[in-house]
C-alpha cells in the first residue's frame, strides 16, 4: 500500500488523502480548498476538481453572495466544475468521486444549516432524513469516496454560549460533526487570518 503525499501536491490517485479545513468566517479556509483543487489539477492532466456548493439563496444578499463567489472561483479555479447540492451531500460525494476527481465540499456549516433550521426560500428542498442520519450516510461516503475529498468548514465553538434552545443544539450538533469529520480525515488544518495550523497530518 502507498504511503500518503506529504502536504503539498497529491501527485497520483494512490497518494490522495481526504482534508478538513475549517476555521472562523473569512479565516481563508476556502481558499486553502480552492489551493487543493489548484494543485491537484496542476499535478498531472488526467486530474478533475469538482466543488459541491451547499448555500442556498434565501434572501438577495445572498444571492448576491453566491453570484460574486461563483465568479471569483471561477478566475481564481478555471478547471473546477461547481454543482450545487444543499441537502444530499453524501449522494453527491458518492456520484462524483472517482480516482482521478477531487471532490471540495464548501461549506459543512451551511450543511448542516440546511438540515436543522432551514432558511424559507424558493428554491429550499426539506431534508429526507434526521441530521444524524445524514451525518451517517456523510461518513459513510467519506470513508468509500474513491477519490481525494476536501471538505470546508467553520470552527464556531470558541465563543460565547449562544442564546437560545436552537442555536446551543446547532452549535452542539457542530461540534459533533466537525470532531466526526476530523476523525474521517486524514488531514486536518485550522485556518486563522489566512494561516494554517495542521492539527492532524497522515503518517509519514
Amino acid at each position: 500500500m502507498s504511503q500518503p503525499s506529504k502536504p503539498g501536491k497529491p501527485k497520483t490517485a494512490a497518494d490522495a488523502i481526504h482534508e478538513f479545513i475549517l476555521g472562523g468566517q473569512k479565516s481563508g479556509k476556502s481558499r486553502r480548498g480552492e489551493q487543493r483543487a489548484i494543485d491537484w489539477l496542476a499535478a498531472s492532466p488526467r486530474h478533475r476538481a469538482v466543488m459541491i456548493a451547499t448555500a442556498q439563496a434565501y434572501d438577495d444578499e445572498m444571492q448576491e453572495r453566491i453570484v460574486r463567489h461563483q465568479a471569483d472561483r471561477a478566475e481564481r479555479v478555471p478547471g473546477m466544475r461547481t454543482i450545487e447540492e444543499p441537502i444530499e451531500l453524501a449522494r453527491a460525494i458518492v456520484t462524483q468521486s472517482a480516482p482521478e476527481t477531487l471532490v471540495v465540499v464548501d461549506c459543512l456549516t451551511l450543511w448542516l444549516t440546511n438540515l436543522m433550521m432551514p432558511m424559507p426560500c424558493e428554491d429550499a428542498r426539506p431534508a429526507t432524513r434526521t441530521p444524524a442520519a445524514h451525518a451517517g450516510l456523510l461518513m459513510a461516503a467519506l470513508r468509500d469516496a474513491p477519490g481525494p475529498v476536501v471538505v470546508v468548514g467553520n470552527e464556531i465553538g470558541l465563543g460565547v454560549i449562544p442564546l437560545g434552545r436552537e442555536t446551543r443544539a446547532f452549535v452542539d450538533a457542530l461540534g459533533r460533526l466537525n470532531q466526526d469529520v476530523a476523525a474521517a480525515c486524514d488531514r486536518v488544518t485550522l485556518m486563522a487570518a489566512g494561516l494554517p495550523l495542521t492539527l492532524k497530518a497522515p503518517a509519514a
